[in-house]
């Protein structure tokens, strides 16, 4: 009879530990979600708010500025790339 109390105790164990664990990645996993939410918002602000700078082609226009500005809007399409979506 003890040795099924002592199973029923290591499985009750298992039990509590398991639920914890899951408790705890689902945790995380919510907070790597709503992190990933926010950087998308974050680089569809920036988009945008380089879209409105440049509304009328002027910094890719010229040589020196255009460069500078030609890496960052390749970087931020790397980025949105990364993230999945298209322009």
């Amino acid at each position: 009879m003890a040795f099924i109390e002592i199973i029923l105790g290591i499985v009750i164990l298992l039990l509590v530990t398991s639920c914890y664990v899951i408790w705890n990645l689902t945790n995380k996993q919510e907070m790597l979600e709503d992190w990933i939410s926010n950087f998308m918002e974050t680089i569809e602000k920036i988009d945008f708010d380089l879209n409105q700078v440049d509304y009328l082609g002027a910094f890719e226009a010229d040589d020196e500025t255009g460069v500078i500005f030609k890496e960052i809007k390749k970087t931020l399409k790397q980025l949105n790339d990364f993230k999945g979506e298209e322009q």
